[in-house]
């Protein structure tokens, strides 16, 4: 009898360690209000849902390489014509107005995707309104990959250029170092070659300079092998993170793709980290297919759940350490490992709005800066989701360059009511961040949130003055402008 009872309690254990976890993700669905309303017609906004503005025009390029010619210097004759400033857009991922400004012209680039292969060379050719994730669907046909790109594929290929975007690929510099040439339409509708042989200066400061010299319109970029990678993580302390990068990445030269994160929850808040890497293998490479709607909801609720939640974070963190578990050894292709859409992550709460926060610490102050955030994190009122960790190498490319060193590049993203409070909130941390950051040499990214001064913008980007003087060579009217140029000029 005491058998039966016992085996009873352990079923009812079971029961109630499953049952609380679905309780909870089935609590976070019940309060999401839905997707925010769409931006109605005359207004455009951004990533952040806090820059909905108005605006003159939206305008959707031609796909053809001619008619898209022919569309954009009219486009900007019209708006010389009418003295309107003209922003450049793709998928939108920026947070701080780059892609808007009041009442002027802008220019959805997202239709103008073709793509061709040279094999020979390795180079993929591709129009600046593609997706990342349809450069890979195309490369996979031909056992390529892209060689440099972000953690999400659904960002476009020019929006990327525009920011310099760095990825999770082994100790690589960001994103231009990837880039052999562009073609670049500026003010008076001429198309410039841009190379490191060529336009060299317009090179650089188109990659990173937030679509302010011109408009980018076709692409050459290095492609890589595809691999078939096989997964592997150690779940080290923060303090022992680059020790163990030392000897499990940077003396491996079997790994090819990495990144650390950090846990945000608990006793052990920024203590802990996990350190996943992935190694080249011999075996065959698994086919890329689509991922499941239902896995990728999975995943989302998940993540969702952790939203002002301690439980809700210890238990995301569990769950990831249970599939780094489930998922050692396994082999991935290249390919489908940077297949990851945002809608991962997707906020579907109208009332509140994700932000992303970057910041770029030299390699020597990684535990400087681990120990510095902790006070500044804990006291916030806003709500943070996660710290990703991922290097990057010296940037010789980029005009207005954020790894002007080896970095370790600490990705954040935040929960933001859309209130007056925690938008002063947001300020004052995003602030706070950014004085440690250029206190320990490192500098923050610029496609987020405008918070920051011009003078402390200046700080971390010494060369910003002459950066925006360029601007005003080649761009003497000034015609392509946005919120960040406004901003900071």
């Amino acid at each position: 009898m005491k058998r039966k009872y016992l085996w009873l309690s352990v079923l009812v254990f079971i029961a109630l360690l499953f049952s609380v976890p679905a309780y909870h993700l089935l609590k976070t669905k019940s309060k999401e209000t839905g997707l925010p309303a769409r931006v109605p017609k005359g207004y455009s906004d951004d990533a952040s849902k806090l820059n909905q503005t108005a605006i003159d025009t939206l305008i959707k390029v031609e796909t053809d390489s001619a008619a898209l010619i022919k569309q954009l210097r009219e486009l900007l004759q019209y708006a010389r014509q009418n003295d309107l400033k003209v922003s450049l857009a793709g998928a939108k991922h920026s947070m701080g107005g780059h892609t808007l400004f009041p009442g002027g012209i802008v220019v959805n680039m997202l239709p103008y995707k073709h793509m061709y292969l040279d094999t020979l060379r390795n180079i993929l050719h591709i129009g600046s309104g593609a997706l990342w994730e349809d450069a890979l669907y195309f490369l996979d046909q031909y056992g390529r990959s892209v060689a440099i790109m972000q953690a999400f594929s659904s960002f476009s290929v020019g929006g990327s250029l525009s920011v310099n975007g760095h990825g999770w690929q082994k100790d690589v510099p960001p994103l231009a170092s990837s880039v052999k040439a562009f073609t670049l339409m500026n003010a008076d509708g001429k198309i410039l070659n841009c190379s490191r042989d060529e336009n060299e200066e317009l090179f650089d400061l188109v990659l990173g300079g937030y679509g302010l010299f011109g408009i980018i319109l076709d692409v050459e970029l290095h492609v890589v092998r595809n691999q078939a990678l096989r997964y592997k993580y150690v779940a080290v302390s923060a303090k022992n993170y680059l020790d163990y990068y030392k000897k499990m990445i940077r003396e491996n030269p079997n790994v090819d793709l990495v990144f650390g994160r950090l846990r945000i929850s608990g006793k052990g808040f920024l203590d802990e980290a996990i350190l996943n890497y992935f190694e080249r293998t011999s075996e065959a490479i698994p086919p890329m297919t689509p991922k499941e709607d239902q896995q990728l909801e999975s995943s989302r609720l998940v993540f969702r759940s952790s939203v002002n939640s301690e439980y809700g974070k210890r238990l995301r963190w569990d769950l990831e350490r249970g599939m780094n578990k489930l998922n050692l050894n396994t082999v991935f292709s290249r390919n489908e490992l940077l297949n990851d859409p945002v809608s991962m992550i997707e906020n579907k709460d109208s009332n509140s709005t994700d932000i992303l926060h970057e910041y770029f610490i030299p390699v020597r102050n990684f535990n400087a800066y681990l120990g510095a955030i902790k006070p500044i994190l804990k006291a916030s009122r806003i709500d943070l989701l996660n710290i990703t960790i991922r290097a990057v190498q010296t940037d010789i490319d980029s005009y207005l360059n954020y790894a002007r060193e080896p970095v370790f590049g600490f990705v954040y993203l935040f929960n933001q009511l859309k209130t007056p409070e925690d938008e002063e909130a947001m300020r004052e941390l995003t602030n706070a961040l950014t004085d440690i950051a250029i206190q320990l040499d490192g500098t923050f990214y610029l496609p987020y949130r405008l918070h920051v001064s011009p003078n402390k913008m200046r700080m971390a980007y010494p060369k910003a003055d002459a950066f925006f003087a360029l601007k005003r060579k080649y761009d003497p009217e000034e015609r392509f402008d946005n919120l960040f140029y406004e901003h900071y000029r």
